[in-house]
């Protein structure tokens, strides 16, 4: 479950924080600061009713209206994480403007001590004014206020100096909550900011070590067996040299694709190329494309790598070809990774979709079963079943093989399942 204005999740009695901006967080607390302004007054507003103003109905309703301005006030806070300027403007006029006067006209409220205590809401009404109005909005609130309180304690005869002090802290009351607000705000726009040039570097220094990475494997690959060839060192028609030219060309192709479609999965990318360049190392060819993947933790990442590493074994032992192809992509916010040979292939009924071995058949990735088959050397063994679908299992995702004798093996991994 979420709570829409304290910003976190709340999953299992465990509270998750959300990213939330340094600007939002200002907010929050002005929101936070104005709300315990209100409750001082309503406190102490029904603590004067309780003891003095029982016996009359009036104070009883206009302590419930303001406490059900408050409420509206809160709750529209709560859905727009920030004061909403229309309910502050109605809190004003109706708890801060008007109920003075009914105060004195229905609740027998002729004495300046009488009436202070709805005087009294006026001044959080002036500063959660600060926090939603824009300047002008703000002064015209304030006007109202002094005008109509200023005209309420002149009908109860109140003293001068009484008057005089309520109206000052009315003013002040909007004063120091918007220098707060404007300092806070200002602040947490300083911190974002801050936050958004650290990233900036950060990301600079990774693609400066990508760059490295990539220097250095270009180096010890392309470089090298062009080095080779040039100096006439080695025969470059023989198989072994053509099969070893043709995986260093697979990897320049996938690194100018990289180069051309930056995306967010780069989490995913890597840990799928670290797979590819296992394969190569090992003789076995392995053409790969991105087809934009979605970004996802990084405990799923190498999750769904290393599952593939299995599924390229796979293939490189048992397929019967020394070509592999994998793809990644994303389809509604999955990320979808399959292996693909077109060796040898096997009867389905080795390996069921969770790893059950050969007493369950197969389920394709569209759900429909295969009729069991021979199965090949080793496929449902220790390697898929612990190596691919356990692991798929561990981080909430799942596996799938489609295979036929003489049609290749067909591995798809799904996150999440």
């Amino acid at each position: 479950m979420h709570h829409p204005f304290w910003g976190v999740a709340i999953k299992g009695g465990r509270r998750i924080d959300r990213a939330e901006t340094g600007l939002h967080r200002a907010r929050k607390t002005m929101v936070i600061a104005t709300a315990l302004y209100r409750g001082s007054h309503l406190v102490a507003g029904g603590a004067v009713v309780a003891q003095h103003q029982r016996d009359r109905l009036f104070p009883w309703l206009a302590l419930g209206a303001a406490i059900a301005a408050t409420a509206l006030i809160w709750f529209m806070a709560a859905r727009h994480r920030r004061l909403v300027s229309w309910a502050v403007g109605l809190d004003v006029l109706a708890i801060g403007c008007l109920l003075p006067f009914g105060a004195y006209a229905w609740g027998g409220a002729h004495t300046q001590e009488s009436i202070a205590w709805v005087m009294l809401l006026g001044g959080s009404a002036s500063a959660m004014a600060a926090v939603a109005f824009g300047a002008r909005l703000l002064a015209v609130a304030v006007v109202l206020l002094v005008v109509t309180h200023l005209a309420g304690y002149l009908l109860v005869e109140a003293d001068a100096s009484v008057t005089g002090a309520h109206l000052n802290a009315l003013v002040f009351s909007a004063v120091v909550s918007w220098v707060l607000t404007w300092y806070l705000c200002r602040q947490g726009e300083q911190v974002d900011s801050a936050n958004r040039r650290a990233l900036a570097a950060e990301a600079q220094r990774a693609r400066f070590a990508e760059r490295v990475a990539h220097h250095n494997a270009l180096h010890d690959t392309v470089l090298a067996t062009l080095t080779a060839i040039a100096r006439g060192g080695v025969d470059a028609n023989t198989s072994m040299m053509r099969e070893r030219c043709a995986r260093e060309a697979a990897y320049l192709r996938r690194l100018v694709e990289q180069a051309d479609d930056r995306e967010q999965a780069s989490e995913v990318r890597a840990a799928l190329e670290e797979s590819v360049r296992a394969a190569e190392a090992l003789g076995l060819r392995v053409t790969a494309r991105y087809h934009e993947p979605p970004a996802v933790p990084g405990e799923i990442a190498l999750a769904m790598a290393r599952a593939a590493t299995e599924a390229l074994n796979n293939v490189r032992c048992h397929a019967g070809t020394g070509h592999a192809f994998l793809t990644a992509a994303g389809d509604s916010g999955r990320l979808i990774v399959t292996v693909v040979d077109r060796g040898r292939g096997f009867g389905a009924g080795a390996v069921g979709p969770d790893g059950a071995g050969a007493s369950a058949g197969a389920e394709a990735p569209g759900g429909a079963p295969r009729p069991p088959g021979p199965a090949r050397p080793g496929a449902g063994g220790i390697g898929l079943d612990r190596s691919v679908h356990a692991r798929m299992r561990g981080v909430g995702g799942r596996a799938f093989v489609d295979s036929a004798p003489g049609e290749g093996v067909r591995v798809e991994l799904r996150w999440p399942g």
